[in-house]
């Protein structure tokens, strides 16, 4: 049975203990803590009091539809952007305030692949190696290379690639630096099966190594099959909060019509 929103909103996702481990298991602590979040652009608020709580090794899809705030939410939590009041942490470290030092921890794939269409698929990795300082670079950029399926056009030009190439070389951008938390935003925006089948793929992998995943997505079988934490925005607040052995696959494109009309 599908949790209500308020039901929903109250329940967290956590590893599992037997009933004879419980009582002396320590308590779980989340890796990101977003506390009464608020980001106002002039008089329009794009997110009011979001609270929210990101667990290490979790892959959590975030839904809701255009002007929903998930973009926003991206950002803050990659540091690329300010709150206009509240508190977002990072194993208690204030994200605000350290943003330089975490953005090492951390992965982004937005709108734009941050790609330099003049430089081969090597070069672009190996420019941001150098960014990150990664020791043994070519070690490292051949096997990203490898896991998004670039290995035959590291040489070309990336003004050569069709948009699911950029995409997939971009992905490995993300992941060059091994971040411990992976933001995407619209990963699947214009991609073909092929090239979704084997994102869906890569994600499952990463979710299995116990890579941290926030991904916005507007497809909902989408977030559905690959989430693990299925949460909804509306109009900048958190609607739905809940783990996904708790969702309903059939009820919820019902629920979420509901919640985010």
């Amino acid at each position: 049975m599908t949790p209500s929103p308020v039901e929903a909103r109250s329940t967290v996702e956590a590893p599992s203990v037997t009933e004879e481990d419980r009582a002396s298991a320590p308590e779980v602590i989340p890796l990101i803590e977003v506390r009464d979040l608020c980001k106002s652009f002039g008089p329009r608020a794009a997110l009011s009091n979001v609270d929210l709580d990101i667990f290490a090794g979790q892959l959590l899809a975030l839904l809701g539809p255009n002007g929903a705030g998930k973009t926003t939410l991206l950002r803050i939590l990659a540091t690329l952007s300010k709150p206009t009041s509240g508190s977002i942490r990072y194993e208690g470290v204030d994200m605000t305030r350290e943003g330089t030092t975490l953005r090492r921890r951390i992965g982004l794939l937005s709108h734009q692949s941050l790609l330099y269409e003049d430089l081969t698929a090597h070069q672009n990795l190996a420019f941001y190696a150098i960014m990150y300082d990664l020791a043994e670079p070519e070690e490292r950029i051949s096997e990203m290379l490898r896991r998004v399926g670039l290995e035959d056009r590291r040489e070309d030009l990336v003004r050569t690639f069709s948009r699911g190439m950029q995409q997939r070389l971009a992905l490995a951008r993300a992941l060059l630096h091994r971040p411990s938390v992976l933001l995407l935003d619209e990963p699947y925006s214009g991609l073909d099966p092929r090239v979704t089948a084997m994102l869906s793929d890569l994600l499952a992998e990463l979710r299995e190594e116990g890579c941290t995943i926030v991904m916005t997505t507007h497809d909902l079988p989408q977030g559905l099959a690959l989430g693990r934490r299925i949460v909804v925005l509306r109009r900048g607040r958190i609607v739905y909060d809940a783990p996904r052995d708790q969702v309903d696959e059939r009820d919820f494109p019902r629920l979420y019509d509901e919640l985010t009309d």
